[in-house]
């Protein structure tokens, strides 16, 4: 028999013979599910769905409390820097993959590192910080890469492939008193 949780908050059907989970008419993405729908199957096909309590939330834990304190007045944040000239003629989708790229491979170039070993724990998946900038176009980009570069700020300037275009780049996670100076100037995006 296999067994399958399924947060009752999901909106899905794992196949055909399982039952359909609707989103609650007032539920938002910041609450969190109260139960969880065990689904359990048997080699007849057949299912039985059961609830179950949602396990303890890591949060609570004292040791991950003192963290989110010292965390809260020095947060993790992680930078994500786009190009203004691509978002108004490339399709939106595009520059957000392009960020999410940035992103992912700053996170694996510095898989080690201890901030970002920080931001990625599972106890603190739910409080991870980015702010999204942007700059004119490439030059700007670059400029503000070679910048960081020489200040010893480790980041990840995503050059999209086959075309060799610098599109964005994703800081590693870095306490925000570190980093937030090289970015004064630079203007949220919109």
């Amino acid at each position: 028999m296999a067994s399958i949780l399924t947060p009752r908050c999901f909106s899905h059907r794992l196949s055909p013979s399982f039952p359909r989970f609707h989103l609650p008419p007032s539920s938002h993405p910041s609450r969190r599910c109260p139960s969880l729908i065990r689904m359990e199957a048997s080699s007849n096909g057949a299912s039985d769905a059961k609830e179950t309590a949602a396990p303890a939330d890591p949060s609570s834990d004292s040791t991950n409390a003192a963290a989110s304190n010292s965390e809260s007045e020095d947060p993790l944040i992680q930078y994500v820097v786009l190009r203004r000239d691509l978002i108004d003629t490339w399709p939106l989708g595009s520059v957000v993959t392009q960020g999410c790229h940035a992103s992912v491979a700053a996170i694996w170039s510095f898989k080690d590192d201890p901030h970002t070993l920080n931001y990625c724990n599972p106890s603190n998946l739910h409080a991870m910080r980015k702010v999204t900038l942007e700059v004119k176009g490439e030059a700007q980009i670059v400029n503000l890469s070679e910048k960081l570069n020489s200040s010893g700020i480790d980041h990840k300037l995503w050059i999209e492939q086959p075309e060799n275009i610098p599109t964005c780049f994703a800081t590693k996670p870095y306490p925000k008193s570190i980093v937030s100076s090289f970015f004064k100037k630079v203007k949220l995006c919109k």
